[in-house]
């Protein structure tokens, strides 16, 4: 019993953080006065009384069956409920929440949430308004605790179904098993040269700079980094995902430098790590859906910048024939910036159901461009090739768009990406578009997730994508090399990288 009850902290936590978005209502009732926590596969049903009770113990004593519990239990639903009600909220919280509502970003999250939480009283309002008064009542009145939120949201009851996360759990590994079947039938890419692998380790310069966009009303900070040796005349640009840094990215630019390569890295002011840092100080909002265009705008700043002598002066660079690489969000911006059209069509008919099948955490994001969506085809002619890691895309997009890219693109997907799956994200679209014929391709990698194939400045171990991701921009590019997609040798022993298009 104990052990049951102590592996059970994790899901309750999360499934508090799911109960305090999805209960704010509209009107003025009075506040919820119980809580029942539903876990039917275990036949346990816990019902707390919250009127009154400011305490864990003030909770047990109101509540018969909990005491039994605890009894059993050798005092873990003490513990439990007091990480689970009591422990203080994060401070800013109140703030976050206050500068978040309406914003389609926490109306996403709130919808997702409401599968798991069940409620009786009151329609859900998705601004998140009554839920951000509720949350600011609980801390201006000594209350900064899930406990105290909930004492103070309007409503007659609600419960946490935990068969929700069963099918939860259910719909990622449904996302996830297609890729996986397309990886135990291919063959993984022969491992890259030591020597190749290990190039970025050297023969590059490195510099950070601001340079002023007209689209925005601050300049981009830039990493600048520029071969040692030889240039080929070719320019990369590196974008970065939600809340991310060129930081995170470095390695791929180090590696694509030392081959040659000018690269940019730029940080997108209104959805990088500062952005975040800002949102979760409670001074900023959630980002726009403006950034949907701004994000492919700044790219094609950087190329206006280079073509105008206003970049990289001096410098003998061609902005005709550029390459691009987008990790996440930024995979999205590369595919805009290589042609596919963006559309609001799936979005308006998806977003709002929460038990679609293919819904995955990356919808949340996707869902937030709704109002942007119909404005974000911006295609920049002068990029022929592009490397989109992670991309999401299967809500924003027209797939009937794929064969008008002028740009080859080569898509990476990790077989355990539980942010933006492989299966709706990245087969799925690709199956009906023809990628091999177009010239495209699918490289998944087993075992990679959301966040181990990216290749940070300060890491030790050569990027896991830098080789493929060199090799497939040198043969789209014409780049004279010995190394290209083609001719293989752009793998990893740690993970496996499998060309699955041929598959498709």
């Amino acid at each position: 019993m104990i052990l049951l009850f102590d592996r059970c902290v994790a899901g309750l936590r999360a499934a508090a953080f799911a109960s305090l978005l999805s209960v704010s209502w509209a009107g003025s009732v009075s506040a919820v006065e119980r809580l029942t926590i539903e876990v039917p596969l275990l036949d346990v049903y816990v019902s707390l009384n919250l009127k009154g009770a400011r305490t864990t113990a003030e909770l047990i004593e109101a509540s018969p069956d909990l005491k039994e519990l605890d009894l059993a239990g050798d005092g873990s639903v003490s513990r439990l409920l007091a990480q689970f009600l009591t422990a203080p909220l994060p401070e800013r919280t109140s703030s976050v929440l206050e500068h978040s509502v309406g914003h389609p970003l926490l109306e996403q999250a709130l919808l997702a949430a409401s599968e798991l939480v069940k409620v009786e009283g009151l329609p859900a309002d998705t601004s998140g308004r009554v839920l951000s008064d509720a949350l600011a009542a609980a801390y201006r009145e000594g209350e900064p605790n899930l406990l105290g939120l909930l004492r103070r949201v309007p409503g007659e009851s609600l419960s946490i179904d935990f068969q929700a996360l069963a099918r939860y759990a259910k719909r990622l590994q449904d996302n996830q098993d297609d890729a996986r079947a397309l990886v135990k039938q291919g063959t993984a890419a022969a491992p890259a040269p030591k020597s190749l692998a290990e190039s970025g380790s050297e023969g590059w310069t490195r510099a950070e700079i601001r340079f002023p966009v007209g689209h925005r009303s601050e300049p981009l900070d830039i990493t600048v980094l520029t071969p040692q040796r030889t240039s080929n005349g070719k320019l990369v640009v590196i974008s970065h995902g939600l809340w991310d840094e060129p930081g995170s990215f470095e390695g791929w630019g180090r590696l694509l430098a030392a081959n040659g390569y000018t690269v940019l890295l730029p940080s997108h002011p209104g959805s990088d790590a500062d952005q975040q840092k800002d949102l979760l100080s409670g001074v900023a909002a959630p980002p726009s859906s403006e950034e949907l265009r701004f994000r492919p705008m700044d790219v094609s700043a950087l190329l206006d910048g280079v073509e105008a002598g206003n970049l990289l002066s001096g410098q003998q660079i061609s902005v005709n024939d550029a390459a691009v690489v987008g990790h996440s969000w930024g995979a999205t911006a590369a595919l805009q910036l290589s042609g596919l059209k963006t559309t609001s069509r799936k979005l308006k008919t998806r977003c709002q159901d929460p038990r679609d099948p293919d819904r995955n955490l990356s919808w949340v994001l996707q869902c937030s461009w709704l109002s942007g969506a119909d404005q974000g085809s911006l295609a920049d002619p002068r990029v022929k090739a592009a490397v989109v890691v992670s991309p999401p895309m299967r809500l924003l997009f027209d797939e009937t768009s794929g064969p008008s890219l002028q740009a080859k693109v080569l898509l990476v997907s990790g077989t355990n990406d539980w942010v933006v799956p492989p299966d709706p994200e990245a087969v799925v679209p690709l199956k009906g578009g023809n990628p091999l014929a177009n010239g495209h391709r699918l490289v998944l990698a087993a075992g990679g997730s959301h966040f181990n194939l990216w290749a940070p400045a300060d890491q030790k171990e050569p990027p896991i994508l830098g080789p493929m991701i060199l090799a497939w921009i040198n043969e789209q590019l014409a780049v004279p090399s010995s190394h290209t997609f083609s001719g293989g040798g752009w793998g990893n022993t740690t993970v496996p990288l499998v060309d699955v298009t041929g598959q498709l």
